[in-house]
This record gives structure tokens, C-alpha cells and sequence, in this order.
């Protein structure tokens, strides 16, 4: 058997050309691989083989795209993993390190594919993808309000495992179904409850991770530096993470939830306004998002804002605060829909009323788009005239939408210190960014590039500044990049400030300690001082 080091001399070249082109597979390197991984995967039922699919499998093209959910990367010159592990245990996980160890190769970690800008599957150097989706148990305990919940798991499938034991408990998550749960929670996780419960990360117990050596770690054993850093500092930085344990929330059997549109025309300026100064302030059971975007009436350009809510109480409740609070929005009583908690999750993900929950299980969206997101944080309300100025900027563009997701609540008692995500008191509201087309080639897509970016641009004397922060979850590469490379801790700062503030140093300092050498890395990875130092000394 060859030694580790001639191992990667002999596949480098054909992993190489495998990576550029995409050529068909060679059976030999195929054999060489998965006996590499079967030598160090121990578990047999279903052994390694069974799971992992190199090009010239019939199933390789179907796994890869199933969980690609921007299309914008799914093009016949996006580069393609050499192969992909889709574990059903961890034995699967810890032999696709080894292997990747041994041959040079980089890891992408993917568990619901809902990376705004790919980098869970696509790499420019050659690498391999753990596909997480067949790790997706869910085991609820009420009596401790907590659940054990796998990576692969969706959010949808969560929100449901959770409602079919208890009417009277959630959790504080996404409001997107098909999200999974790995990226979602190690990024940070925020949902319409956000402002009662704080983040998801916010109610994490515990979890167990595939370290760089291989070794499975609980919060124990893996310690609380770890163990803060990848609540909201992006697991993929630091291993694979296969499950987490939970803290369940209470929820009343009743919550109630409105949706209504003003146009300009309607008093949309007035209406946004007053709600930069309420939807922070008001009660912290009530959560008012507001989506901005240009719109055609009869001909008649303008812009629309829909303002969407979710209230931990019954309507007559949430009428006398909406009277009191926001009385522009003009809400009737007809407005307000009380239902359960679990009806409400589907209400935000735009079913009908009515709708089984069943269809929380399922894990893929209806359809798939091109798309760019950016985010940013406001930290003092626009002025009127700046919010004017920014409906005319939105109708020349057209194109790109805007959320606005309240802080507030909970998110202002909570210490930024307290996990990786930073962005606490001090928010008024985050701001997405959002662009979406059907146009496939370049051209479509330099053009929508260029409209949210330019959106984003003229923002700039609204938001937050020194640094500009955005939401990690929200990935977005414009930001900066580490290249292919172990990138400086200077380099790196550039985009990781934006992200997490002065928690990034500490980052920095637990990647050192845990995966010196910079293995598990990607574009926006967090540097390891190690890793840089000994490129410096070669």
C-alpha cells in the first residue's frame, strides 16, 4: 500500500483535470479512493461504498443538484467536487477527512444547499462535498423542553417534529422550511421569534462535531471556546458538525398573524417611517417584518411595502397594540388570523390557510432562481426624505427587494460578546437584499449583480458604519475573500469584521488552537495564525 505522501503525488494530476473538466471518471483512481475510504470508515451497515458518488455514478448529477438552491451555480462551467460522501454515520465523516487529509483535498460541508453564494458546494481548488441531508434525525423531549436534531435536518422538519409532540412549544428559527439546520444554527439563525427568544443560536445546549483529527467532541469534551465558536461563527470553519441539542421555547396555543400591502400611494412613506421607531420598541412577542419593493399599478410605477407579523397572543390583544403603536397601517379587524403556532410557520412560508403541515416535510422548494443577497444594519431610522430618496433609486433599478427584520427585545438584553454573532443592542433593523432573475448566461447575470449592488452602494450613508456589518448567514463574497490560499489574519479581517466585530479575534484565536493547520478552509473561512505563520516560514 502506498504511503500517504505518494498517495497525493499519484492522484494530484487526474484530481486536477478532474476538477477543470470534468472527464469521465477512471475506475482505478474510483477503486484507489474508496478503498482509502473504507480502510478508515468502520462501520459496515451500509459501508462507505454505498454512500459516496464520484462523476460516472448515474446518481452523482441528481445528489449534487438537489441541494443547489441558487441556480446561478449549477452552470456547466461550475466547478464540480470529485466526489460526494453523503454520511449516514459518522465513521462516513471522519474517513472523508482522513482521506481528503491525506490526498490534499478541500471539504465542503453542505447540509440544506441554501448558501446564498454556493461556497457549500462549489470550490476552485480540487474538492470533495459531505452531503449531510441522510443525518437528519430528530428526537424531541418535552419533559426537558429540549430535542436532538442532525444537521441535515430541514427547519420545516424541525417545526414539525416539535408541534407533533406539544401544541404549546417551537423554536426560534428561520421562517424558510427548506433551510437546514447545520448552516442555519452555526451562522447565527434568526426567525420571527427572534426579539422574544433571541437567536437560535441563542438557545443551543449542546452538539457534537467531527473535529480535524477526527474525533467526535461534545460540549464537553470539546470545551466552551469551541463550543462558542460555532454558535454563530460558522461550523465549516472548524469541523463537521452532525448534531445539536436544542432548548425548546413555549409558544401559546394561539398566536395570531397579518399580512397587508400600502402602496405610496396609500401612505407607504408615512407608514415605514413610524415603523422604524415601533417595530424595535414595541411589545417583544410581536415581530413586524416589512418588505420594500417597486411595483406596477395599472401602469402607474410606485412602491409597495408589505408588512407581515407574528404576535405570541390572540387579536384582540395585538389590535390595541397595533391602535396604540402603529395606528397608520389602518389594520381592521379582519386583518388579524389567530391560529396555532405551527399554522403560523406555514402562513410566513406563503400557504394557503389551511394547508396540511405535512408539507413542512418536504425538503425541496417549489422552484429554484438565480439570485445575489447582501445585508446591512440600521442603526438610526431614515429620515422621510431619505426614504423617499430611496424609493426612487428602488424605481429606477426595479428589480431588487428589500427586507427589513426588526431587532429589539430579547436581541438588545443579550451581550454581543455572548456567541460570535455581534450585531445586539444598538439595531434597529437588518436589511436584506435581494435580486432574483430566470435569464441564464453571464450577461443576465452581471446585469442583476450590478442593480443590488448598486441598491447596496447608495445605502451607504444610512447603515452601519466602522465596520459596514453584515449578517454571516447572509454570505455574501463581495464583502472579501481569502482566495484559494491560507490567507493573513489582516487579509481575512477585512470581510470577517463585517461580520462579527471584535468577536472575530476570538475566532481567529480558536481556529489556531483547533485546526492549526488550516484544513477545513474556504473562501470566507476563518483563518488560522498557524496556518499563516508556516507559510510564511516556507
Amino acid at each position: 500500500m502506498e504511503t500517504p505522501s505518494s498517495c497525493a503525488i499519484l492522484a494530484a494530476g487526474f484530481f486536477l483535470l478532474l476538477h477543470v473538466s470534468m472527464a469521465a471518471s477512471n475506475p482505478t483512481q474510483d477503486t484507489f479512493f474508496l478503498q482509502c475510504l473504507s480502510n478508515h470508515s468502520q462501520y459496515s451497515s451500509p459501508p462507505i461504498s454505498a454512500v459516496t458518488y464520484f462523476p460516472n455514478n448515474p446518481s452523482y448529477t441528481s445528489i449534487l443538484q438537489s441541494y443547489i438552491r441558487n441556480l446561478r451555480f449549477i452552470t456547466p462551467t461550475t466547478p464540480k467536487p470529485l466526489f460526494i460522501v453523503a454520511p449516514t454515520h459518522v465513521s462516513h465523516i471522519q474517513a472523508s477527512i482522513f482521506c481528503s487529509k491525506i490526498h490534499a483535498l478541500q471539504v465542503r460541508i453542505r447540509s440544506g444547499g441554501h448558501d446564498y453564494d454556493g461556497l457549500s458546494y462549489v470550490s476552485q481548488v480540487p474538492f470533495i462535498i459531505v452531503d449531510m441531508f441522510s443525518l437528519r434525525s430528530i428526537s424531541v423531549n418535552v419533559e426537558d423542553e429540549s430535542a436532538w436534531v442532525e444537521s441535515g435536518a430541514t427547519l420545516g422538519e424541525v417545526y414539525y417534529r416539535v408541534a407533533e409532540q406539544s401544541k404549546i412549544h417551537g423554536f426560534p428559527a428561520g421562517v424558510c422550511p427548506t433551510v437546514g439546520v447545520g448552516g442555519h444554527l452555526s451562522g447565527g439563525g434568526y426567525g420571527n421569534m427572534m426579539r422574544k427568544y433571541g437567536l437560535s443560536v441563542d438557545n443551543i445546549l449542546d452538539a457534537q462535531i467531527v473535529d480535524v483529527n477526527g474525533r467526535l467532541l461534545d460540549r464537553e469534551s470539546m470545551g466552551e471556546d469551541l463550543f462558542w465558536a460555532i454558535r454563530g461563527g460558522g461550523g465549516a470553519s472548524f469541523g463537521v458538525i452532525v448534531s445539536w441539542k436544542i432548548k425548546l421555547v413555549p409558544v401559546p396555543e394561539i398566536v395570531t398573524v397579518f399580512r397587508v400591502e400600502r402602496t405610496l400611494e396609500q401612505g407607504a412613506t408615512d407608514i415605514v417611517h413610524q415603523w422604524q421607531y415601533v417595530a424595535d420598541t414595541i411589545h417583544e412577542d410581536l415581530f413586524i417584518r416589512a418588505v420594500v419593493m417597486q411595483s406596477n399599478k395599472k401602469g402607474h410605477q410606485t412602491v409597495k411595502a408589505k408588512f407581515v407579523a407574528l404576535f405570541l397572543g390572540n387579536a384582540e390583544k395585538l389590535h390595541a397594540l397595533m391602535d396604540e403603536s402603529l395606528p397608520q397601517l389602518g389594520l381592521k379587524h379582519e386583518d388579524y388570523i389567530e391560529m396555532s403556532w405551527i399554522e403560523s410557520v406555514l402562513y410566513w412560508s406563503n400557504y394557503p390557510i389551511g394547508t396540511s403541515a405535512d408539507v413542512l416535510l418536504e425538503r425541496q422548494p417549489s422552484s429554484e432562481k438565480f439570485l445575489k443577497k447582501k445585508s446591512d444594519y440600521i442603526q438610526e431610522p431614515m429620515s422621510k426624505s431619505g426614504l423617499e430618496e430611496l424609493w426612487k433609486k428602488m424605481m429606477e433599478l426595479r428589480k431588487p427587494v428589500l427586507t427589513f427584520n426588526p431587532y429589539g427585545g430579547k436581541m438588545r438584553e443579550i451581550s454581543e460578546l455572548e456567541t460570535p454573532f455581534p450585531h445586539r443592542a444598538g439595531n434597529v433593523y437588518k436589511i436584506q437584499y435581494s435580486v432574483n432573475w430566470k435569464e441564464e448566461g453571464v450577461e443576465a447575470a452581471d446585469k442583476n449583480l450590478d442593480l443590488i449592488r448598486r441598491l447596496y452602494e447608495f445605502m451607504t450613508p444610512y447603515v452601519s458604519k466602522s465596520p459596514r456589518c453584515s449578517y454571516l448567514n447572509y454570505r455574501d463574497v463581495d464583502l472579501g475573500t481569502n482566495g484559494n490560499g491560507n490567507a493573513s489574519y489582516s487579509e481575512a479581517s477585512v470581510w470577517g469584521t463585517k461580520y462579527f466585530k471584535g468577536n472575530f479575534d476570538r475566532l481567529v484565536q480558536v481556529k489556531t488552537a483547533v485546526d492549526p493547520g488550516n484544513f477545513f478552509s474556504y473562501e470566507q473561512s476563518i483563518p488560522s495564525l498557524a496556518a499563516w505563520e508556516g507559510k510564511m516560514a516556507e
